[in-house]
């Protein structure tokens, strides 16, 4: 099987990043068959693309604004069986896509999901973080399988699709992911959540696989460290669940969240606090954090519902 590499690209703001996302994609051990690079609806930083890399596929974003048009671009010019996507701010390990491939050969996968690490921009993880919130910078995070299993969706931003399951399905749907507009814009997220659901219920017995050996880096950036973004991305988090649940049902829209909220989390607040009282003070901000961020996503969820119900009424 070969695999066609995505990177979807906004601002030549993170022109350093997009370089070094794309030269760990021409360094893996497994070459990808293809790189494609989707600018979203950026002129001067498509032109600039197209001269810095004419080893490249550099296309525009044909589809709405934002993340899941640049994705669904990706999908319709690969040509490769697979179709992997990277973020622009991530670094890929040289064994990630054959790690990915090599998901692939199990029975009924259609998907496979890589682990993700934060690569933070102050050199170190705040103190005050929870392990268990790293999802609101995009990286993998505790309650997730350690070692190669079936989950209910994988992470968009480190994830490997068959491509014609991606087209069959209808591709990504805008209105739910992240708009990547601008930095202000709500840091909302699920479109891969969303899209995975929908294929596993359109295509039973479909499998999506986290692979832990299909390993990449991904850069936090100071503003993204601070407690009031972790804050924002929770609240925001919520919002795009009841989109979620309005799209495939709350039975599988909020089957795993359930699962980590109940189970989790709590394990979490009491081993922070067991930490603290061990001598590590951060344990009682990673506590109060994971207190918080689980209550300000269920507030996100609850403030979405009510907003969907008043729009159908």
């Amino acid at each position: 099987m070969n695999t066609s590499v995505v990177i979807c690209v906004y601002t030549d703001e993170r022109w350093e990043d997009i370089r070094q996302a794309i030269e760990s994609v021409e360094n893996q051990t497994r070459p990808a068959h293809e790189l494609i690079l989707v600018v979203d609806h950026n002129p001067d930083l498509h032109l600039k693309l197209k001269r810095a890399y004419p080893q490249a596929i550099v296309v525009e974003n044909t589809h709405e604004k934002g993340l899941s048009g640049g994705k669904n671009t990706g999908v319709a010019t690969a040509s490769g069986e697979i179709v992997a996507f990277l973020d622009d701010d991530a670094v890929a390990d040289a064994g990630w896509l054959e790690a990915l491939e090599e998901g692939f050969q199990e029975s009924g996968v259609v998907g496979v999901g890589g682990r993700t690490d934060p690569l933070w921009a102050s050199g170190r993880r705040p103190r005050w973080f929870p392990y268990e919130f790293d999802w609101t910078v995009g990286c993998t995070y505790r309650g997730m399988p350690e070692v190669r299993a079936p989950i209910r969706n994988v992470m968009g931003g480190n994830a490997a699709f068959l491509r014609d399951v991606v087209s069959e399905v209808g591709g990504f749907h805008s209105g739910i992911g992240r708009s990547v507009q601008g930095r202000k814009s709500r840091p909302l997220g699920c479109e891969e959540t969303e899209f995975c659901i929908r294929l596993s219920q359109r295509k039973p017995g479909s499998v999506m696989l986290f692979e832990p050996r299909a390993v990449i880096g991904h850069k936090v950036s100071k503003q993204r460290e601070r407690f009031a973004y972790f804050r924002s991305r929770c609240y925001a988090e919520g919002l795009s669940k009841a989109l979620v649940t309005k799209e495939v049902g709350t039975q599988d829209g909020l089957a795993s969240e359930r699962a980590h909220a109940l189970k989790t989390l709590p394990l979490g607040a009491l081993r922070g606090v067991g930490e603290a009282v061990r001598g590590d003070v951060g344990g009682l901000g990673r506590a109060a954090a994971i207190v918080i961020g689980l209550a300000w996503t269920t507030w996100g969820y609850v403030v979405g519902s009510v907003r969907l119900k008043a729009a159908r009424s």
